[in-house]
Parts: C-alpha cells; sequence; structure tokens
C-alpha cells in the first residue's frame, strides 16, 4: 500500500475517534453504544439541542463550518464521521 494510503487510513481512524469522543462527553453515553450505525436522538437519546452542540463541537474541533442545511442531514455516527472526513480531504 502506498505511504499516503496509510496515512490517509490514519487520519480517517483519528476523526472517527476524535468524533466519537466527543459525543460520549457531550451525550454521556458510554462509548460502546457509539456505533456508526447509531442515531443521535433515536439510539443515543440526543434531543434537538443536544445535535445543534454536537455540530458545534465538530466545528470546533475539526475547524470546519457546517452549513444548516447540511448539519440536518448528519443523524448517524457515521454520517457524522463520513462528513468530517469529506471536509478535511
Amino acid at each position: 500500500m502506498p505511504p499516503n494510503q496509510n496515512l490517509n487510513k490514519s487520519i480517517m481512524s483519528d476523526i472517527a475517534s476524535r468524533v466519537k469522543a466527543i459525543i460520549v462527553d457531550k451525550l454521556g453515553v458510554d462509548e460502546n453504544e457509539v456505533v456508526n450505525e447509531a442515531s443521535f436522538t433515536n439510539d443515543l437519546g440526543a434531543d434537538s439541542l443536544d445535535t445543534v452542540e454536537l455540530i458545534m463541537e465538530f466545528e470546533k474541533e475539526f475547524d470546519i463550518q457546517i452549513p444548516d442545511d447540511q448539519a440536518e442531514n448528519i443523524a448517524t455516527v457515521g454520517q457524522a464521521i463520513s462528513y468530517i472526513e469529506d471536509a478535511k480531504k
């Protein structure tokens, strides 16, 4: 595998672990519950204010801007990770 691919995988796994750490911290959920398929509202118990705060934390942590219309489409852990990975490319 070319060195860049290893670096990209490392960066992506770092993003995933940072996203999950933010979710555990902000929602007070168990780390084992924070899987890619988990919905912020249905599985992790977030309300609308929690989801707004999560988006704001992601923006701050990763130094990105997530427009409101895009933020509305981020409903699961995996969607958040994918969005941030794409934004950081």
